[in-house]
C-alpha cells in the first residue's frame, strides 16, 4: 500500500494528465485529433522553454518571479535592434545581452548578498515590464527582416521549429539534472544549502548561474513568440511567470527545493497546455482562462506540500529510521 502510495503521489500530474485528455476528447470531437496536438505542442513551446531552468532555480531552493518581463523585454530589445539594423542575428544576440544582465542582476543580489528571491524578482517583473512599456510607449514593434519571421512557420516535416527548440532543452535538462555535477549540486542545496556549503559544493555560484540560465532562457522564449507573432508587442510575456511556476509545481518539484524531475515538468507543461487547449476548443472566455490556471497554481502548492508529507511518511514507514534520503530527490 506504501508503494502504492508513493507511485501515485510521484505520477499524480501524469494520471490528472489523462484525465483531462479523455475529458476533452470526449467534450469535444475536434479536441483529439493529430492537428490538434500539433496545435497543443506549439503553443507551449517557448511557455516550455522558461518552466524548465525555472525549475532548476527551484529544486535549488530559489525562484524568480521576473522572467516573464525578461521575455517582454528581450523580445522588444531584439525587434528595435532587427528593426534599425535588418540583421536578425544582432536582434537574437541583444536578446541575449538583455537575458544575461536580467540574470546577473537576479543572482548577484539573491545569491551572493542574500536578499529575498521573492521581493527582488517581483521587483525586477515591474522594472523590465514597465521598462518594455516605456521604450515602445506601450506599442507593438513590426517589421521584421523575413528571415526572422520565416522562423516563425518553419517546419521539419510536421513539427515546428518551435517544438524542435523545446525537445533540445528537454533532453538538455533532463541530461543536466540527471549526468552532470550541477545536477546533483542543485538538488543538494535545495535540501540543505548549509550542508551542500559544507561538502565543498559552491552554493552562490551555482544559484547565481542558475539565475543566468533561466534569464537567458526566458529572452529566447521571448523572441520565438516575436517570431510566431511576426511582432513584438510590450506585454508578449506577461502571466508568463505565473504560468511557468504553476508547469513547475504541478511537474512535482518540491516548492521548498530539494526534489524535482524533468519527466514530472513536461507532464505539467502538458497539463497546462491541453487544459488552455480544451477550454479555447470549449467556448470558455480568456478571463475565465486566466482564472483557472491562477486557481491551477494554488491547487499545484497544495498539492505539493500534501506529496512531499505523504513521501515522507510512505519513505520511512518502507525504510525504517535508516533511509538516508527520500525517494523525491531523484529523478525516475
Amino acid at each position: 500500500m506504501n508503494r502504492l502510495k508513493i507511485f501515485v503521489a510521484q505520477n499524480s500530474t501524469f494520471i490528472a494528465l489523462l484525465a483531462l485528455i479523455a475529458f476533452f476528447a470526449i467534450m469535444n470531437p475536434r479536441f483529439f485529433t493529430f492537428n490538434n496536438g500539433q496545435t497543443i505542442l506549439l503553443q507551449i513551446a517557448e511557455l516550455g522553454l522558461i518552466a524548465l531552468p525555472l525549475a532548476f532555480l527551484v529544486m535549488s531552493g530559489t525562484l524568480d518571479l521576473s522572467v516573464g518581463s525578461v521575455a517582454s523585454l528581450s523580445a522588444i530589445v531584439s525587434a528595435t535592434v532587427m528593426v534599425g539594423t535588418g540583421s536578425a542575428l544582432l536582434g537574437f544576440a541583444a536578446a541575449i545581452g538583455v537575458g544575461v544582465i536580467a540574470g546577473a542582476l537576479n543572482g548577484f543580489l539573491v545569491a551572493y548578498l542574500k536578499l529575498n528571491a521573492l521581493v527582488i524578482t517581483l521587483g525586477f517583473l515591474s522594472v523590465w515590464g514597465g521598462l518594455a512599456l516605456f521604450l515602445t510607449d506601450g506599442a507593438t514593434v513590426t517589421g521584421f527582416p523575413e528571415s526572422f519571421t520565416a522562423l516563425g512557420t518553419q517546419t521539419f516535416g510536421p513539427i515546428s521549429l518551435q517544438v524542435i527548440i523545446l525537445i533540445l532543452f528537454t533532453a538538455g535538462a533532463w541530461y543536466m539534472l540527471n549526468r552532470m555535477p550541477v545536477g546533483r549540486n542543485m538538488l543538494a542545496i535545495g535540501g540543505n544549502s548549509r550542508a551542500a556549503h559544507l561538502m565543498g559544493i559552491n552554493v552562490q555560484r551555482t544559484q547565481f548561474l542558475l539565475f543566468v540560465l533561466t534569464s537567458v532562457s526566458a529572452a529566447i522564449a521571448g523572441v520565438l513568440l516575436s517570431a510566431k507573432l511576426h511582432s513584438a508587442p510590450p506585454t508578449v510575456g506577461t502571466g508568463m511567470e505565473i504560468q511557468a511556476l504553476t508547469v513547475v509545481l504541478l511537474g512535482g518539484v518540491a516548492l521548498e527545493g530539494g526534489a524535482g524531475r524533468i519527466s514530472g515538468v513536461i507532464a505539467g507543461l502538458l497539463f497546462v497546455g491541453v487544459l488552455r487547449n480544451g477550454l479555447v476548443i470549449m467556448g470558455v472566455s480568456q478571463f475565465l482562462q486566466t482564472i483557472l490556471i491562477g486557481a491551477t497554481l494554488v491547487v499545484a502548492v497544495v498539492l505539493d506540500g500534501s506529496v512531499q508529507r505523504l513521501l515522507k511518511r510512505s519513505w520511512n514507514n518502507l525504510s525504517g529510521p535508516a533511509a538516508k534520503r527520500e525517494p523525491a530527490a531523484a529523478e525516475a
